[in-house]
């Protein structure tokens, strides 16, 4: 019984520094938004050409088919097919140790074949899964219109989502992506 307490405790222990040892790891917003860039850079690369959506419903008093006909590329169904899920696609990811001063977001295929501790990499899943959800909250609405308006294209996603929206990401001459303090950029994720 005692064993058994002493277990629980300990298991216990685990899980709260697995809880804060995995906030601490959106402190590279860069990264963590670098990660869905790519995600959305997937999901921009398996779009299909779509035809244009037909919102002519309406007949009029001849008979005549009336509203509109827009372009699924400047369509809000396209945005809410690139953006819908993509927070919950974020779980698939986790935090993978480089050495001892870097790490970076991977995309794990098979959670059974993790070489680091499932539940760490879980916990990781869920920060980048929550950073994503607030990420999206604050730079939504402008990225939404910068893909309606042809600005996000297929490779310059983490530009406009990481650079130029979040400011999370800074380029400078001697460092290409750098992580730019909270202090210092304008948002709060």
């Amino acid at each position: 019984m005692e064993k058994r307490k002493t277990a629980e405790f300990l298991v216990w222990v685990v899980t709260i520094f697995a809880i804060f040892v995995s906030v601490s790891c959106i402190d590279d917003k860069c990264s963590a938004c670098n990660a869905i860039a790519e995600e959305l850079e997937l999901g921009l690369s398996k779009e299909k050409p779509r035809n244009h959506l037909d919102m002519r419903h309406r007949l009029d008093s001849k008979g005549q088919r009336r509203g509109k006909l827009i372009d699924y590329r400047v369509s809000e169904l396209r945005i809410v097919e690139l953006l819908d899920g993509l927070c919950e696609k974020m779980q698939d990811y986790t935090l993978e140790k480089l050495d001892s001063t870097r790490r970076e977001w991977i995309k794990v295929d098979d959670w059974n074949n993790l070489t680091i501790d499932k539940q760490e990499a879980r916990a990781y899943a869920k920060d980048i899964s929550s950073y994503c959800g607030r990420l999206l909250e604050e730079t939504e609405d402008e990225f939404a219109e910068l893909i309606k308006k042809g600005f996000v294209r297929t490779g310059e996603v983490s530009k406009v989502l990481c650079q130029d929206l979040s400011k999370h990401c800074i380029v400078s001459d001697s460092h290409p992506l750098e992580y730019v303090d909270d202090e210092e950029s304008d948002g709060e994720l």
